[in-house]
């Protein structure tokens, strides 16, 4: 159905009949999408092979994974504080400046209060004295030392007197 478009135009039912046709065309059944693909060239058998760069994440160490999974709980903790925050600077748009500033300041003094009670307990835990028991058969002498220093002035002179 060769058409001459310059002195005879198609009209539009033919022009809709052509494009149809081209359509159908295009997607008859011998159009098949490739799924997969094999490279059927053989390597050298005595040359090093070139690196090939693979799919997905490059490989690190134990240590930079960790750190990189680290730093995506981190941002994905600063992304949640950071909407809480927006939140409340939003619900608080309409009020004074030093009550805006109170409402961005609470989740940060939050976190640190937070962080500095995990830390306070932590320190608490590994001051903790470890008990010991200690039993004896026989005679013990016990005997105890005690040191006392004093540190005055600017330049600091150190006197340590032994008791003992």
């Amino acid at each position: 159905m060769d058409h001459d478009r310059t002195t005879n135009p198609l009209s539009a039912d033919e022009a809709d009949a052509r494009a149809r046709q081209l359509i159908t065309e295009a997607y008859a059944p011998p159009y098949e999408v490739p799924t997969s693909y094999r490279d059927e060239t053989k390597p050298s058998a005595y040359e090093p092979t070139p690196p090939v760069a693979q799919p997905g994440r490059p490989p690190m160490s134990q240590r930079a994974t960790n750190a990189s999974a680290l730093m995506l709980s981190g941002s994905v903790l600063s992304l949640s504080v950071g909407g809480a925050t927006s939140l409340v600077l939003y619900t608080l748009g309409q009020v004074d400046p030093v009550t805006l500033a109170v409402g961005g300041a609470a989740p940060v003094a939050l976190l640190l209060a937070a962080g500095s009670l995990l830390k306070a307990a932590s320190r608490a835990k590994a001051a903790a004295p470890a008990e010991v028991h200690n039993h004896f058969t026989g005679p013990v002498r016990q005997e105890t030392t005690n040191i006392s220093g004093t540190a005055r002035g600017l330049v600091a002179r150190t006197t340590n007197r032994f008791d003992g």
